[in-house]
């Protein structure tokens, strides 16, 4: 990769987080960058596994998170503070992320939390989805979440998911056909970004693969993954995966320590 391409990238990010609550073009992204627009939105696809737009919406979804649970902000204000005109707009675009709209959400981050895991449904399937998640050198054995997305960038509710007390074997049964991104994150406190930690607040070590394809022959898939720190983040991941305390006091280690959780229910995940 040129060595131009970070630093570019990383400007990009920074201009990111001081422009929340503004308007901020991928043309205005482009020049900061220091390249034509085209090339840009290339470079920063490859760079971050996003396009800029749906990077900078990630940025103010996980922003308006935080803002929901450490304030007492209303709604309105909490939409224009991430940069949407429109709260209605704001309302939807927080709920396909997260599950929940903002005043749920409000609710769920500040009393305890027992309840099913949103309004998407998915037919049980026959696959088998499984394999290892593994610990990644220099870093301690943290608790791991595993989770089986419908979209790339892992927004809302996974359809399968479990809870790891340590980094080892996961199994997901009854998988419906289709495709799913696979992604696991240590639960621990991770790195953080230095100077954003109310946007980054202890960003952990994150893996995804995918896509993986469910056939109506298919019997089982075998995945192995490896989460490990990312230099710039994934805010996909965060959208989705930030709320993992949220499922460890659903779905706490138990026993030997492994339990899962469908878009139905719970029970136990089979060694």
């Amino acid at each position: 990769m040129d060595h131009t391409v970070g630093p570019a990238v990383e400007r990009v990010i920074e201009a990111m987080h001081d422009n929340i609550s503004d308007p901020f073009t991928v043309d205005d992204m482009a020049r900061t960058a220091m390249f034509s627009k085209f090339h840009f939105t290339r470079i920063f696809q490859r760079v971050t596994g996003l396009s800029p737009g749906r990077f900078l919406s990630a940025l103010r979804i996980q922003r308006a998170k935080h803002l929901l649970a450490e304030t007492s902000l209303n709604v309105a204000d909490i939409s224009a503070l991430v940069g949407y005109n429109s709260v209605g707009t704001f309302s939807t675009r927080f709920a396909r992320s997260i599950g929940h709209s903002p005043t749920a959400y409000r609710r769920l981050v500040g009393t305890p939390r027992d309840h099913g895991m949103g309004a998407e449904a998915f037919d049980a399937g026959s696959a088998v989805i499984r394999g290892n998640v593994r610990a990644h050198p220099g870093i301690a054995e943290q608790p791991m979440f595993v989770g089986l997305f419908a979209d790339r960038i892992r927004a809302g509710r996974p359809v399968r998911c479990a809870i790891l007390a340590r980094p080892g074997p996961f199994r997901f049964e009854r998988v419906p056909r289709g495709t799913w991104y696979l992604v696991a994150q240590t639960i621990g406190a991770g790195a953080g970004r230095p100077g954003r930690p109310d946007m980054f607040p202890g960003l952990p070590p994150v893996d995804a693969r995918g896509p993986v394809t469910i056939h109506r022959d298919t019997a089982e898939e075998v995945v192995d993954l490896r989460p490990a720190p990312r230099p710039y983040g994934d805010p996909a991941v965060l959208l989705a995966l930030l709320d993992a305390p949220e499922l460890v006091q659903r779905v706490a280690p138990v026993g030997a320590g492994r339990r899962s959780v469908d878009a139905v229910g719970t029970g136990p995940l089979a060694a």
